[in-house]
């Protein structure tokens, strides 16, 4: 039998400060906050830039430079150089840090009721959560001509066609709102990509995804590892998928005449995700994946390939340090697709 893992105790108990220290990180504590350069093995932004924080109250870290975060067992987990995304990783190290730190606990046992016990009140039902739901309603009012569009090289076909604008309120103001489809069409979210870098931080991250939502007693999340980006726009099955990790790489791909190029939406995938790629490509089809020159990316692919290659043919095209597929030329993607 299993050692029993409750993950959510588990986090709530384990201080990451000690996490820190343990990994020799210097805690600079400025009230609950701590800054400073970031220890992840696989950082790939600059080193000599503190550019990691860590709120040690709520157990959460972000680094600006590599674009790494998430909660205190993913850093250990990444400090390790395993995979967050594997929940046999994330269980190994909850385990060591269980008997590390002393924190296991018993599975927790149906108690005996004594008869002087007064009777409990029936529990409140789990409230049913409903996953990537259709929406019902569509953003207005966007702007397709906002300069950062402009800039970074998309012309107003590639803007119409994704349906991109800029949003002035409402959650998403402030950004570039970018229509999310399942597989079938169906419009179930926006993301909202940030349009000053320099406004990057851990209250306003680079992209912004649905929250979770309550309405008539039932719980309606996105879940982005369940979907892939441009999928309903590919007629299937084809011979060559281009699968890349962001949305502006299926914008600039589909721009050099590359259509059939689909996004993870992160450096992140999953077994859904790997479902859906196998229903888009023919039998005898090739998938090409180009994800960025970062050890993200790198990451991306060692995890891809893994994934992928049991069900179809598959090649890794590499992009030089620091590029992303929006640095290239349509002559780069036909020769790299030969």
């Amino acid at each position: 039998m299993k050692t029993w893992v409750n993950f959510k105790e588990l986090r709530a108990r384990l201080s990451f400060e000690k996490v820190l220290e343990r990994y020799g990180v210097e805690v600079k504590r400025k009230g609950k906050q701590h800054h400073g350069y970031c220890p992840l093995p696989n950082h790939n932004g600059k080193k000599n830039s503190p550019s990691f924080s860590a709120n040690l109250t709520k157990g959460i870290f972000q680094c600006f430079g590599c674009g790494a975060k998430g909660n205190t067992l993913d850093f250990a987990v990444l400090m390790e150089k395993l995979d967050p995304g594997n929940g046999d990783d994330v269980r190994s190290i909850a385990l060591k840090f269980q008997k590390e730190f002393n924190l296991a606990e018993p599975k927790p046992e149906k108690p005996e009721k004594l008869k002087s016990e007064p009777e409990l009140l029936p529990q409140e039902p789990t409230k049913q959560v409903i996953v990537n739901a259709p929406l019902d309603f569509e953003l207005k009012r966007l702007d397709p001509n906002h300069p950062y569009l402009e800039k970074r090289g998309f012309d107003k076909e590639t803007i119409a066609r994704f349906g991109l604008g800029f949003a002035s309120k409402g959650m998403l103001a402030g950004r570039i709102a970018i229509p999310i489809h399942n597989p079938q069409g169906t419009l179930v979210g926006y993301a909202g990509r940030i349009v000053d870098d320099r406004a990057i931080s851990e209250e306003h991250p680079r992209y912004k995804f649905p929250p979770p939502r309550e309405r008539d007693g039932k719980v309606y999340e996105f879940q982005k590892l369940k979907l892939l980006y441009n999928a309903h726009r590919i007629r299937k099955p084809v011979e060559n998928l281009i699968v890349v990790e962001g949305f502006s790489s299926v914008w600039w791909l589909t721009q050099m005449g590359f259509p059939n190029s689909v996004a993870l939406m992160g450096w992140v995938s999953s077994e859904e995700q790997t479902r859906i790629i196998t229903d888009l490509v023919s039998p005898t089809g090739r998938v090409w994946l180009m994800s960025d020159g970062d050890e993200s990316g790198k990451r991306c692919g060692e995890q891809f390939l893994t994934r992928i290659a049991p069900h179809r043919f598959v090649r890794w095209v590499t992009l030089d340090e620091g590029k992303q597929p929006t640095d290239y030329s349509a002559q780069f993607f036909r020769e790299a697709l030969k």
